[in-house]
């Protein structure tokens, strides 16, 4: 089996503006793959943009993309290893272009092998439930989202802080009060705050029972995260400080964190967060399974990623519940409420629709 050409396509999603510690989106900035062979069969793939995280754009995620095409054009794409370590030889980081590339490759090789994705990975189904997450609002209308989620069955609720301190926790204080004590919040920082904020806001927050805080700081402030986690009761995940099993391994050492969040846009891909969650286990740290703001293309193979994933315990996948305002893909990821599954066919299990795709920008290398 060989690769004859690549379909890349601008996948921009209108979405309702969603605001986080370091700015606000109002479209999903997302590129969408299709990897053609010559066997008849193609493997999809899905990238979404957060340039003020992951430092990439739509744009660069697309000149990378066509880049990548030339590179693998007429190689074996069940390659797996030496497909990717030709993208890692190629140019370093950029994990979100690599992302969509290595997503279509597991979908070629699954679908070759005529099993879910989840199988061809070694996984088995299980049940998984959502949270859903909250953008920074004043403390009021968050906890106005808060209800309304609660009323809709949500179980557990992640919410956006990383401004400032005593705001940040009158808007906890908010949602707590108008959902009660049984529903589960976690809060994501963003690496909104300075070391004192985190402190401040921490210490403050411990009141309200919070599962776990996601990346409080800034990742060059990790030297402090060992002293921080002395500072509060709540426990810290690594989000941004988190790309790789090295980063994993780095912050394990050095007890910096108590979970890890593993991404596909920081991770390159599927290939490297099962390095990820496969170290961090051998820790005893748990993993989280995230995303950007992707479609369900992305969401489905981070589904089957987390069948496969035995260390993956926490799942924020919710990215095209918070705001997305159209639907382009067939098949995949199904919400029955906040918990989720995906169908047992070949691959990934989903698709874009074609008329939707006629109206995105399109190259074919």
């Amino acid at each position: 089996m060989n690769i004859t050409h690549t379909e890349i396509y601008r996948f921009s999603i209108r979405m309702e503006p969603f605001v986080i510690a370091t700015g606000t989106m109002d479209y999903a900035q997302n590129v969408f793959i299709r990897i053609h062979t010559d066997s008849g069969i193609y493997g999809v793939g899905e990238c979404s943009a957060f340039p003020m995280i992951v430092g990439e754009t739509q744009d660069t995620c697309l000149v990378l993309a066509q880049d990548f095409a030339r590179l693998w054009k007429g190689k074996n794409p069940l390659d797996l290893t030496g497909r990717l370590t030709e993208l890692d030889t190629y140019i370093a980081r950029n994990t979100t272009a690599k992302s969509a590339f290595d997503m279509a490759l597991h979908d070629l090789a699954a679908k070759a092998a005529a099993l879910p994705l989840y199988r061809y990975l070694g996984g088995t189904p299980r049940p998984i439930a959502t949270d859903i997450t909250i953008g920074i609002g004043s403390p009021d209308e968050m906890a106005a989202k808060a209800v309304t989620f609660k009323k809709q069955g949500a179980e557990v609720l992640k919410v956006k802080l990383g401004k400032a301190p005593d705001t940040d926790i009158a808007r906890i204080s908010a949602i707590r009060d108008a959902v009660g004590s049984e529903t589960t919040i976690r809060v994501d920082a963003n690496q909104g705050w300075t070391y004192d904020d985190a402190v401040q806001a921490l210490q403050g927050l411990q009141a309200f029972d919070i599962q776990f805080c996601e990346q409080p700081m800034r990742s060059y402030n990790d030297h402090l995260l060992p002293q921080l986690r002395k500072e509060t009761t709540i426990p810290l995940m690594a989000d941004e400080s988190c790309y790789d099993h090295r980063d994993a391994s780095r912050l394990a050492v050095q007890d910096a964190c108590d979970f890890v969040n593993i991404k596909f846009s920081k991770s390159g891909g599927i290939a490297e967060a099962l390095r990820i969650q496969q170290v961090a286990g051998d820790y005893g740290i748990p993993c989280m399974i995230g995303g950007m703001l992707e479609s369900r293309i992305a969401l489905s193979a981070a589904v089957h990623f987390a069948y496969a994933a035995s260390n993956v315990r926490f799942f924020d996948l919710d990215t095209c519940l918070i705001g997305h305002l159209e639907n382009p893909v067939s098949g995949g990821v199904q919400y029955a409420g906040y918990h989720i599954s995906v169908p047992d066919e070949p691959g990934i299990g989903a698709d874009v629709d074609t008329a939707f795709l006629k109206t995105c920008e399109q190259w074919i290398v």
